[in-house]
């Protein structure tokens, strides 16, 4: 399996500073800073690229369960927000609130509950987070 790289520049002091991440592929890229990662100000941040990292690697991770168990996923909505906050005095991601909607051909609704809690721990990027309190939310669509 293949390697990723992501890149970051950063110039000046922490809370006057100003920075631009990428991805290898370029398909990411943006200006981060200080207000933008712990205010409500524009640009990117690191949490935001793991929010949408894990969103997108746990989407795959259960369609690929709902594969194996011979379901064929109609669309998937999944979303992650990450939680940055202070803990014993340093910023921490504490937590990730994962939820999906959505449905596959033939399931129902019980059987997409536990292929969906089993994704989460079959996903990548939650086992990567692992130190990180996640949680799961579904939302069955028939």
């Amino acid at each position: 399996m293949p390697t990723r790289s992501g890149k970051a520049t950063w110039t000046g002091t922490l809370k006057e500073g100003k920075g631009q991440l990428e991805s290898q592929s370029g398909a990411v890229k943006g200006a981060y800073s200080f207000p933008s990662r712990f205010e409500d100000a524009g640009g990117t941040n690191p949490e935001e690229l793991i929010a949408a990292s894990h969103a997108g690697c746990y989407a795959m991770a259960f369609s690929a369960l709902l594969g194996e168990e011979g379901y064929t996923a109609g669309q998937l909505d999944a979303e992650a927000k990450v939680t940055l906050e202070e803990v014993d005095g340093k910023p921490t991601i504490s937590k990730i609130r994962l939820s999906v909607a959505g449905s596959a051909d033939g399931i129902d609704e019980a059987t997409f509950k536990r292929v969906a809690e089993d994704a989460k721990g079959f996903c990548p990027v939650s086992r990567a987070l692992a130190g990180t309190e996640i949680s799961l939310e579904t939302k069955f669509t028939g």
